[in-house]
């Protein structure tokens, strides 16, 4: 069925937006037809790939996406599609019965407005793998036909013949064509966690091969999902199927009276152990039109309802790059919003400096992005570049290191921030109701151009600042003054204390600071490169000034 996908483009991937709200991208003319002829040479590239070599150089969805990207840029700008993805498609072979394809749904409403005024609708899982007509005559084998473009396809007779899944003699002399799925065998496969792991291209690529040996054959599976000549409904179907020695499908294929049957068998596929890899499951009515109308393009008696994303095709609108508390830069993509899992995304980091670098990510670039652990959006790769590469004002990682960025002076806005959320978070100084927003809110203002200008802060003054009202102004104070008491040692962890392992501290700024390198290193747990950090900690200019504040401000310990 993937392959079927593959071959027709009528998507309905309305799950899935353009970009911010839809809009067409702010392009000249000129721009706008560089953009879409580079994404239909992608694709080109893509299909012939995959079509005429058997490879698949990127995974279903991405390409899926990327096809409804152009639709949509050659609508926004009146230009004619000029793909064809069925060039290098086609074979020598001319299939009896054409391979339809099917529709594909991500929106629940879409498949609720499908299901409405249906009867007799059955669902299956959609297997992912590769399509092939199956033909028999007087029980025996006599041809395997690729899928090809649903009309002509390539013989796979030879490599079929090897498939011990594939019944080479039927227990009954009869004539007899079946159209199913060439599926790599997988042991307890559960699609929600391990997603497609490369499954379809696998048995696409053994069976694009001119010899198929006989480990090779053992690991591929076979699921028929139609017969197009057989009984007229798709239970007496399956029955027949089953005494002829097609029994893989029977488990598969249930029964819907409503959409929250098929939502149930969805889910229930979706995240139960399976023998294949599947991208959704496909609601099909028992009867169809005969045979001999059947056509090589999406049918109106069969969708498929697709699972969610597992990656999602996003455009980049912006490069940022954070500085962290210890001086760490990190770009950050700023993306146009796309659903993953159910999630709105629309940022992704990028990593670290270095790698960003290499993969040279700007604004207009489509990536790749996925969810790590189901929560934390992760940057996958790079899939279509922009033509017209945007200049980013690159900050030297060079300017930033554990000592630097002690005022929110021009570029060090970023690494101050971070320094002011550390020492109120829990690893600091743990205060209460002061996170992100209070501090960029006090920024603002100029209020804080310094790590402890907020120690001298009054309620009369935040009440003052917009987005504090007297009762979460008396709040923030409480939590300033409760931050006082906090014990020395807190103190050291949120002023960027680096790691000080078993070392024994002791109970006063002054004691520490007379520490040399030696001194420390001499301490349990810490080698030469951490003492000379505690050292240069201690004798930093900017920490010393903090600290001379502390004291003044009466702080146990300093």
């Amino acid at each position: 069925m993937l392959v079927t996908l593959r071959l027709l483009f009528v998507f309905l991937l309305t799950a899935l937006t353009l970009n911010a709200h839809g809009q067409c991208p702010d392009w000249p003319a000129p721009r706008a037809q560089n953009e879409i002829t580079a994404l239909q040479k992608q694709i080109a590239q893509w299909d012939d790939a995959y079509h005429r070599e058997s490879r698949s150089p990127i995974a279903d969805e991405l390409y899926d996406q990327s096809h409804l990207r152009l639709n949509e840029w050659q609508r926004c700008f009146d230009l004619p599609s000029a793909i064809e993805p069925l060039r290098s498609a086609s074979g020598s072979v001319t299939h009896p019965i054409a391979h339809t394809g099917l529709d594909k749904l991500h929106k629940a409403e879409d498949v609720q407005a499908w299901l409405q005024d249906r009867k007799d609708v059955w669902v299956q899982p959609k297997v992912d793998g590769v399509a092939v007509t199956l033909i028999y005559r007087g029980g025996n084998l006599q041809q395997a036909i690729s899928r090809g473009d649903g009309v002509n396809g390539q013989d796979w007779t030879a490599s079929v013949r090897k498939i011990k899944a594939i019944p080479q003699r039927l227990p009954q002399p009869v004539d007899l064509l079946v159209q199913g799925e060439l599926y790599w065998r997988l042991n307890e496969h559960v699609q929600a966690r391990a997603g497609s792991v490369n499954a379809r291209a696998t048995v696409a690529g053994l069976m694009g091969r001119k010899k198929l040996n006989d480990e090779q054959a053992t690991g591929i599976g076979l699921f028929i999902w139609d017969w197009p000549q057989g009984p007229a409904d798709l239970p007496t179907r399956l029955s027949a199927l089953a005494t002829l020695g097609f029994h893989a499908n029977e488990p598969y294929s249930q029964p819907v009276s409503d959409f929250a049957d098929a939502q149930k068998w969805r889910d229930h596929w979706y995240r139960s152990p399976l023998p294949f890899a599947s991208d959704g499951v496909v609601l099909r009515q028992s009867q169809r039109p005969p045979a001999e109308r059947w056509e090589a393009r999406a049918p109106y008696w069969a969708i498929a309802w697709k699972y969610p994303f597992a990656q999602a095709l996003a455009e980049v609108r912006k490069v940022s790059f954070k500085v962290g508390r210890t001086g760490r830069v990190t770009p950050v993509l700023e993306l146009s919003p796309v659903m993953l899992d159910d999630r709105q995304i629309k940022r992704v980091s990028a990593g670290s400096l270095k790698r960003w670098q290499e993969l040279d990510i700007r604004p207009g670039d489509q990536v790749a992005i996925s969810l790590a652990g189901l929560t934390i959006p992760r940057l996958d790769s790079v899939v279509l570049r922009a033509t017209e590469r945007a200049d980013i004002n690159i900050p030297a990682a060079s300017d930033f290191h554990a000592l630097s960025c002690w005022q929110p002076t021009p570029g060090c806005e970023s690494q101050f921030l971070a320094r002011l959320i550390w020492l109120s978070g829990k690893q600091g100084l743990a205060m209460q109701h002061v996170g992100r927003g209070t501090w960029e809110k006090l920024l603002e203002t100029g209020r804080v151009n310094n790590l402890l200008d907020w120690l001298t802060l009054d309620a009369p003054e935040l009440a003052n600042i917009a987005g504090f009202g007297e009762r979460s102004s008396e709040r923030l104070i409480y939590s300033f003054h409760s931050a006082r008491q906090r014990p020395f040692a807190q103190w050291l962890k949120g002023l960027g204390l680096p790691p000080t392992g078993q070392a024994q501290l002791a109970d006063s700024w002054q004691a520490l600071a007379q520490r040399d390198t030696e001194h420390w290193q001499a301490e349990p747990g810490i080698g030469p490169g951490r003492a000379a950090q505690l050292s240069a900690f201690f004798r930093d200019p900017q920490v010393l000034a903090l600290s001379e504040t502390l004291h003044a401000a009466g702080i146990d310990g300093f």
